[in-house]
């Protein structure tokens, strides 16, 4: 493990080499666990722990804040404090971490505050309280923030169409590469063609233009409150059901 000196070493210029298990070897360039960059913390195996740590300390700060405010401020006031200290600051790279599994932990951060707004008790869920309050749970935002990147950076992607001269239903998606690295299959690239290509039709028909698609991408998310990005990927058959 790296001592707490090597963490804080006064060179601003380091090597972070990214592997899927741990390996810290010497170099001419001091070679450290975790670094920052942008506002991002990232360690060696891009697991995003350190990263989500230093959320959940600023989450622990939020509750506190609401908690102490709640006898004393309307809903409205909540509303305005959780979007401007909490969403802002969570929200900031979330297509980047918000598909670790070590994200779970900011959402149930995020499920107490939400009871601490609408007075709500911890037997109750939240999936109501949620869309009373128009706020997106957390993979619900991660999903949003990565398809408004996709569709903004649109030239990045390729269709199928252009991959394949079938004819298909299919011949509108994205072209998904094939990887067999998990890591590369959870990332911003990959994750985001899968997501986008389980839209409903009518939001994908909007992607020409980012304001439109993204009213109908917020209340799509909005209404279906998804908790997880498998309910995600399901949601055309609980509808069905």
């Amino acid at each position: 493990m790296c001592s707490e000196h090597e963490y804080k070493t006064q060179s601003k210029t380091k090597l972070r080499g990214f592997s899927p298990r741990a390996n810290h070897k010497s170099n001419q360039i001091s070679n450290v666990c975790r670094t920052n960059f942008l506002g991002l913390t990232l360690d060696s195996t891009l697991s995003w722990k350190p990263h989500i740590d230093q959320l959940i300390s600023k989450w622990n700060s939020a509750c506190y804040v609401i908690r102490s405010l709640k006898s004393l401020a309307p809903l409205e006031t909540l509303q305005m404090i959780y979007f401007s200290s909490v969403h802002s600051v969570v929200s900031y790279g979330i297509i980047f971490w918000g598909n670790s599994s070590h994200s779970n932990t900011i959402f149930k951060l995020q499920k107490r505050v939400i009871r601490i707004m609408m007075n709500a008790g911890n037997w109750q869920s939240c999936r109501e309280l949620f869309k009373k309050l128009n706020i997106l749970p957390l993979h619900s935002q991660y999903i949003l923030s990565l398809l408004l990147f996709v569709v903004k950076h649109i030239s990045m992607f390729k269709l199928n169409s252009m991959i394949n001269s079938i004819n298909t239903r299919h011949c509108s998606d994205l072209y998904l590469p094939s990887v067999h690295l998990t890591k590369v299959q959870k990332a911003v690239y990959h994750s985001g063609i899968n997501i986008f290509n389980c839209l409903p039709a009518r939001i994908k028909g909007l992607s020409g233009d980012v304001r439109k698609f993204k009213t109908a991408l917020k209340g799509f998310l909005l209404e279906g409150s998804f908790y997880t990005l498998q309910e995600y990927y399901d949601w055309e058959l609980i509808n069905k059901q």
